[in-house]
């Protein structure tokens, strides 16, 4: 027994370096990290969270317009959308660059002998193609298939209503009667070239479908009509109200009193 432990009146006095320390409760950096991840993810859940807000964003796409949308969500979808044309477009150029590289290895298309209708429109224009490909870095079996397939898309998209087409399948038409008038013979130029617009024009009959040069004029009445209501207004300066008091003393002085009678004493 120490000094210090001496009992005093009969009782052992502690020593109060030697008494245990109470245990403290764990702090927030004795915590596992896995749990502090746990409660964040839970509390971002729970109503008025971020995740919770960013969800019920998400879920009132569908009702809301463009310009009601949360702008992270606006920002996502142009990306992804920019992304999916950039993809596009660049599968598209591998895809029209390795057409056009093996449509340039293709040896030369013979012109044919020209017999039958088709032959009598189709054969200048391979013979007016295979002539001017001589000239350029360009097989005429590309020229060609390029000819052939300005035509086709022309054609279908024409007939779909688009005016792009159109406009592509006028200028195909009007190539197409350049090239005839050119490569044919002398003799028959003149018929060969009415027998290629004759053709043309059939063949617009589809892609010229529902064209028409009349004004189309839509008779409905407008959503909004003023209302013309015509009002008069009347500015009229009034004189401001006498008082009582002077009103009373004008007419006094206008008409006094008559004196009052006193009668006589008998």
């Amino acid at each position: 027994m120490h000094a210090n432990d001496k009992p005093i009146n009969g009782q052992h006095r502690p020593n109060p370096a030697k008494a245990p320390l109470p245990e403290l409760p764990p702090t927030h950096k004795d915590t596992p990290r896995i749990t502090r991840v746990r409660a964040a993810w839970k509390k971002s859940w729970q109503q008025g969270g971020f995740l919770y807000r960013r969800w019920e964003e998400i879920f009132q796409v569908r009702n809301a317009s463009w310009h009601e949308i949360a702008n992270w969500i606006k920002a996502a979808a142009l990306v992804a959308g920019i992304s999916v044309v950039i993809m596009i477009v660049n599968a598209a150029g591998d895809i029209a660059g390795a057409a056009l590289k093996g449509l340039s290895h293709v040896p030369a298309v013979d012109a044919g002998d020209g017999s039958g209708l088709w032959g009598t429109v189709d054969h200048p224009v391979r013979a007016f193609l295979a002539g001017q490909a001589a000239h350029l870095s360009v097989a005429p079996a590309a020229l060609y298939a390029f000819w052939q397939a300005a035509g086709l898309l022309g054609l279908i998209g024409g007939f779909l209503g688009n005016a792009g087409a159109r406009i592509a399948w006028a200028l195909f038409g009007c190539t197409t009667l350049a090239m005839v008038w050119s490569a044919s013979p002398a003799g028959g130029r003149a018929a060969a070239t009415g027998l290629a617009a004759v053709m043309w024009a059939l063949a617009s009959i589809i892609a010229l479908r529902g064209l028409t040069l009349r004004p189309i004029v839509h008779n409905y009445p407008p959503q909004f009509q003023p209302q013309f209501n015509p009002t008069l207004h009347l500015h009229a300066t009034l004189p401001a109200p006498t008082p009582a008091g002077d009103d009373l003393d004008d007419r006094t002085r206008q008409h006094p009193p008559a004196p009052a009678l006193t009668p006589r004493s008998t």
